[in-house]
């Protein structure tokens, strides 16, 4: 049997991140203006998706400078898609938590409600049941 575990006032390694968030979208929020330029449909729609998203709220003035480089990034890659450029998106990207991956380096969870909860939690009880096996294992050996 394992020790008790010491009390929480005892313990000297609490583990606690200080990016540690859950997030939720801001209806209310704008996204900035992009610089003058003729700007591909595909970054223009990032560039929408990426101001509504739960992240949006986390960014802060200083974080705009480094979205409008990443815009030009990504309108670059659809004018001529290169493994190089992708690769620099795909690294200025990690910044702003703008991946599955990303955000669960920073420890930021997106609220999903009540709604996404009981998908979730339906999702998980078909994925259990199409796991368990159709025919008893135990009545193989004893068929034997």
């Amino acid at each position: 049997m394992p020790p008790t575990p010491k009390p929480a006032h005892m313990r000297q390694r609490r583990n606690k991140a200080s990016t540690s968030a859950k997030l939720q979208a801001d209806p209310q929020m704008k996204a900035p203006e992009l610089p003058a330029r003729d700007w591909q449909p595909m970054t223009l729609a990032w560039w929408a998706d990426v101001w509504a998203s739960p992240m949006a709220p986390e960014f802060d003035a200083s974080d705009r400078h480094g979205l409008f480089v990443l815009a030009v990034l990504i309108d670059e890659f659809w004018v001529n898609p290169s493994k190089d450029l992708a690769g620099e998106i795909r690294l200025q990207r990690q910044s702003f938590g703008l991946s599955p991956i990303d955000r669960r380096r920073l420890q930021w969870e997106i609220d999903r409600g009540d709604e996404a909860a009981s998908r979730t939690k339906k999702r998980r009880t078909v994925t259990e049941k199409a796991s368990e096996p159709a025919v008893d294992p135990r009545s193989i050996l004893h068929a034997v």
